[in-house]
């Protein structure tokens, strides 16, 4: 104890004339020289322990947070509707709920249709105008403007003196016939009784003959008139023949509808400078698009081909067919005339409306095709969602052609894989919904 204590005094007084030194002398040697010198023994054991224990404490500290990321993140992935690839995961249930379509997708035809654009017309095959044939008076209409109506209907009545002269003459031509056909059957009732002569029979058959060209003739004039077979027959009958023979009824020609009405009770008819037209009459359950093809599309065009009518405003399309392609090009437009025929049973297409046409004008063979609604553009890319066990892969594709129905599929989508081609837009918004979740 006293050797240490005298060792310890020594070493305490060397420092402390060399701390002396060092004060008295002003050179940096010495001041380095002094900072150099390391005591080890000098140093608090517990510096190094405690540093050391600051070091177990943080990588204990860390590591429990490392540990508490990885646990929030996995049932994220596991339980959620997108993984980080993003696609949606969803359960055979919920697809059933949703009306999400799956189909295989496999070759296809993708058909090349041409835009044109088209106003709608009558079908000139349906259209009845309704004249007079003799001068007259109007004094009964049957049917007014939008009324429907049959082929053969009476739609009118006018009172015509030159109907009624007509029908005079008929009338004094059948009775007359009527008279020379009882005489010449009697004279040949005599004759052949050898009580009258040749000659009387013969005069007889000559007046009989006679009055049957007469009658016919009357009779044709009538027709020509327009009087029908029916009213020419009740003329034959002695009880009526001499009743109302200036009535003069008019008929449709056609069934349809009247869409216009161009005369009045009391309105002259079919003189000079009078009405000559009663209505018109148009049959719409066909109609008529009258196309205009520029040059450059004409050769496509072909009688026979199919088209497809939309409208704006009109929430469903038609089918028909090109009926009529014009061997000639307007001089002021330089277009061909092109008419076309479509079924107009509902009375959708009103004449005069505009329409743009879609004309079939080849088809395309497709290795893969799918239809259109199958496509999704997500991030400016066309995307479809292929089915797999765990709900649906996002996958982009190239798409090729497309008839607006179906699309040409290029690369990134095999024949045979399932996608879902209706409600995909729900698959979508699903897609955004657990990506902004995630972002989140």
């Amino acid at each position: 104890m006293n050797r240490l204590g005298i060792a310890a005094g020594l070493t305490i007084g060397i420092l402390g004339g060399g701390v002396a030194a060092a004060t008295m002398t002003s050179g940096p040697d010495f001041r380095g020289l002094f900072i150099s010198i390391n005591l080890p023994w000098m140093s608090p054991p517990a510096v190094a322990d405690v540093g050391h224990g600051e070091t177990q404490t943080e990588h204990s500290a860390s590591k429990p947070q490392a540990e508490n990321h990885d646990a929030h993140a996995e049932p994220y992935q596991g339980g959620g509707h997108d993984d980080e690839d993003g696609n949606v995961r969803m359960a055979s249930e919920q697809v059933a709920s949703s009306k999400i379509d799956v189909r295989p997708a496999g070759a296809g035809l993708i058909r090349k249709r041409l835009r044109v654009p088209g106003t709608i017309i009558p079908d000139r095959n349906r259209v009845g105008r309704v004249p007079s044939k003799v001068v007259g008076t109007v004094v009964e209409l049957k049917k007014r403007l939008g009324d429907h109506v049959s082929a053969g209907e009476v739609i009118a009545i006018l009172d015509s003196r030159e109907v009624a002269d007509a029908k005079s003459e008929y009338i004094a031509a059948l009775v007359n016939f009527r008279l020379q056909d009882t005489l010449y059957q009697r004279e040949k009732t005599l004759f052949e009784k050898q009580v009258s002569s040749e000659q009387r029979l013969l005069r007889a058959e000559a007046t009989y003959q006679e009055t049957l060209v007469r009658r016919d003739v009357a009779r044709q004039k009538l027709s020509a008139l327009g009087v029908s077979e029916d009213a020419v027959a009740r003329l034959s009958d002695a009880k009526q023949s001499a009743t109302a023979l200036e009535r003069y009824e008019i008929k449709a020609p056609i069934g349809g509808r009247i869409v216009e009405q161009l005369v009045d009770i009391g309105t002259p008819m079919g003189g000079e400078g009078q009405a000559h037209e009663l209505y018109a009459i148009t049959d719409l359950a066909r109609v008529w698009v009258e196309l205009t093809v520029s040059t450059q599309d004409l050769p496509q065009i072909r009688e026979g081909q199919r088209l497809t009518i939309e409208a704006s405003g009109v929430p469903r399309t038609t089918d028909g067919e090109i009926i009529f392609t014009s061997p000639m090009l307007n001089q002021d437009t330089r277009s061909a005339r092109v008419v076309a025929s479509v079924d107009n049973q509902e009375g959708v297409w009103r004449p005069g409306s505009f329409v743009t046409a879609e004309v079939m004008v080849g088809d395309t063979k497709a290795d893969v095709a799918i239809p259109k609604t199958a496509i999704q553009n997500i991030k400016g890319q066309s995307r479809v969602f292929v089915r797999t066990n765990e709900g649906f892969e996002v996958r982009p594709v190239t798409v090729g052609h497309d008839d607006g129905k179906s699309v040409a599929i290029t690369s990134g989508l095999k024949a045979g894989e399932f996608v879902a081609i209706a409600n995909t837009f729900l698959l979508k918004a699903e897609l955004g919904k657990s990506e902004a979740e995630h972002d989140h």
